[in-house]
């Protein structure tokens, strides 16, 4: 590096040598002195671009992770294999507690995780709901190499929303959840087929949160009960350093955003995965822009557990996803691209610990 700035300067001083001969040798010197001079000015801010682009503070536009990309092996994430997992939550109805396409689900997960050599914990019981329902519950906890203390949390919640009420047609029905829910879900499912076959630095708990999306905004604590009570009666051996909760990670338009309460709590964790998606070529999902803080998983945990927890959740219009509890939540408006660029930073990030 230090050569070729020399020899830059080198460049530059011989012109002006030129110049003063070449003065001396024709009656025109004043005019070929100002042509010599013009093409040392162009050397000059030659030197200017390459210190410039070659200097200490070049790199601050490079995201870090991006640098040592080529260090590390990361194998594929397969989008077409997670979209499956989306599609086969989808088929068995919505997963609305106390219904048998509820139970039937949480079956399938607890088997799929059991087969990828994962340890299972499961949470069951009942709890009382704000309008006084009792809701049957499930909290399935699956560990990849539980023994290691150096841990990661990924989660998502499994069940779906009785009710389309953000649709002006029949929001009283329900709908099939495919991005509310199971996108999530699918992507945590193909991580752990994936990484079941590798050894990593960390263990990983992948948990699925029930009876998350049964609220109502005008009772306090409404939403998210499988969460709060996962993060109230901490059921693991270790701690996890820190965790990334999935909510609506499928849309084709999706954008994640700065988050809130996940700024206030973990911002390092922001970072870590932003930083990471940038530098795999997904920042048109990606965005740094804040957003505010809104109530979901991350929120009990990081309030009840300590544990710095972010929500990587669709802003992509003033609410949330443009499918946000509407009978459109389908499969249909399920994007490989989105779980594409969702999982693979995800698996990346994974390999870096």
């Amino acid at each position: 590096m230090r050569t070729k700035r020399n020899q830059l300067l080198e460049d530059v001083s011989n012109l002006f040598q030129k110049s003063e001969i070449e003065k001396r040798r024709s009656g025109e010197g004043d005019m070929m002195k100002k042509i010599l001079l013009i093409k040392a000015l162009k050397f000059v801010v030659l030197i200017v671009i390459f210190f410039t682009s070659c200097g200490p503070d070049a790199p601050k536009n490079i995201p870090v992770e991006s640098e040592s990309k080529s260090k590390i092996s990361v194998p594929e994430f397969n989008a077409d294999s997670a979209l499956s997992y989306v599609k086969k939550q989808v088929d068995f109805g919505p997963r609305i507690p106390n219904t048998k396409a509820h139970d039937l689900c949480a079956a399938y997960l607890v088997k799929f995780f059991e087969s990828h050599g994962m340890k299972i914990h499961q949470q069951k019981g009942s709890l009382q709901a704000y309008d006084g329902k009792t809701l049957n519950f499930n909290n399935i906890t699956a560990q990849y190499q539980p023994e290691k203390t150096n841990r990661v949390m990924i989660s998502a919640h499994w069940d779906t929303r009785p009710w389309a009420d953000q649709d002006s047609k029949e929001p009283q029905k329900s709908f099939d959840g495919a991005n509310d829910g199971a996108s999530g879900i699918g992507i945590m499912m193909e991580l752990a087929r994936v990484i079941s076959k590798e050894k990593l630095n960390v263990g990983v708990d992948f948990v699925l949160f029930d009876v998350e999306d049964y609220g109502k905004p005008e009772f306090e604590d409404s939403y998210c009960y499988g969460s709060q009570y996962w993060a109230k009666n901490f059921p693991l051996q270790y701690k996890p350093f820190y965790g990334i909760n999935l909510d609506m990670v499928g849309d084709v338009n999706a954008k994640f955003t700065y988050e809130g309460v996940s700024v206030q709590t973990a911002k390092s964790v922001l970072d870590k995965v932003w930083r990471s998606a940038h530098g795999l070529g997904y920042a048109q999902y990606f965005s740094y822009e804040e957003t505010s803080a809104i109530t979901d998983d991350h929120a009990y945990v990081n309030r009840y557990t300590s544990i710095p927890c972010i929500d990587l959740i669709d802003r992509s219009t003033p609410g949330f996803a443009r499918t946000w509890h509407k009978h459109d939540d389908n499969i249909e408006n399920i994007s490989r691209q989105t779980l594409k660029a969702v999982g693979q930073t995800l698996l990346y990030v994974l390999h870096i610990e």
